[in-house]
């Protein structure tokens, strides 16, 4: 209860002060402080993949300026020497307005992404988006099969028949390739699971299904339980590690990420940046108030 209401009073606190925690979570304001933050996990063992802050938009202007920034992102990223790709959310570029709109704005992005050898991914958003963004997905992998992938959520009810159905576009020689998350979004019990355990379990159900019919498999959490599932998963199903890699967000769980580099499998880091990086903040805090506790020892502690 606490922090749920310290949670609702963190977007009227000035921006200098929710900067203090949050640059902890964020690479910085411009593409600069995003290679930068890059090169040096790149230097520790590390791959990334680069975000744009920046979601709901309200005119599809903002859809082209969007549009531009990931070009430009796209062109730096190819002259840098960085071992990183691209991730969107299709929302910033007009979902909710146009979606031809928005598909074309995607297809222009994933356009330059396989001029420049670099792959984009598409994030899941709450439940509104998911048909349509997956949606998003199949039109661009029928044309760039090599260079597009998808975000799915293990707490939404869905999610293992959203993963069968899509298993008509999987190939040997293209394998769908997909990010495996536990789901951030406040959605209600009718369509997501909400017990810590059962999304546990759940998780490792669609993983497994990944494994299975091996698929390219982003494991994306910070539980280190779920990280020790996925070892043993691994095991059984003789996953070689060209085909898995683990994925956490900048600033999360340095020490079990070092763990996961040190049994030699592929770390990704998700670098978040840009100016819209309060909107982020406290978006994030109002969906997992359980942060603010994270926050508040920020604030008054080192380290």
């Amino acid at each position: 209860m606490l922090n749920t209401m310290m949670a609702q009073l963190i977007p009227f606190l000035p921006q200098d002060l929710v900067w203090l925690f949050s640059k902890r979570y964020i690479a910085g304001i411009d593409v600069d402080d995003a290679l930068e933050v890059s090169k040096e996990l790149n230097s520790q063992g590390m791959k990334v993949t680069l975000d744009i802050l920046g979601e709901f938009i309200f005119t599809m202007d903002e859809a082209k300026q969007n549009t531009r920034a990931y070009m430009e992102l796209i062109q730096a990223l190819e002259g840098s020497g960085i071992d990183g790709n691209l991730s969107l959310k299709p929302t910033m570029f007009g979902l909710l307005l146009d979606k031809e709109g928005c598909y074309r704005h995607l297809w222009e992005i994933v356009n330059k992404a396989v001029e420049c050898n670099t792959f984009i991914r598409i994030d899941m958003e709450d439940s509104g988006c998911t048909s349509m963004e997956i949606e998003l997905f199949r039109r661009l992998r029928a044309e760039f099969p090599r260079h597009v992938g998808l975000v799915v959520q293990a707490y939404l009810k869905r999610t293992l028949r959203d993963l069968n159905n899509l298993m008509d576009l999987h190939t040997e020689e293209t394998p769908l390739n997909f990010r495996l998350c536990k789901g951030i979004y406040t959605e209600p019990a009718s369509i997501a699971f909400q017990q810590y355990h059962v999304i546990n379990a759940h998780y490792l159900e669609d993983l497994e299904f990944m494994f299975k019919n091996k698929i390219y498999a982003g494991v994306a959490t910070h539980d280190a339980t779920l990280v020790e599932k996925a070892f043993d998963l691994i095991e059984h199903y003789k996953v070689p590690k060209h085909m898995v890699e683990f994925q956490m967000l900048y600033g999360v769980t340095p020490k079990l990420r070092q763990s996961i580099l040190d049994k030699g499998y592929d770390m990704r880091v998700y670098i978040p940046f840009g100016d819209q990086w309060f909107g982020y903040s406290t978006r994030r805090l109002k969906e997992n108030p359980t942060m603010v506790t994270h926050i508040v020892k920020s604030l008054f502690m080192k380290g």
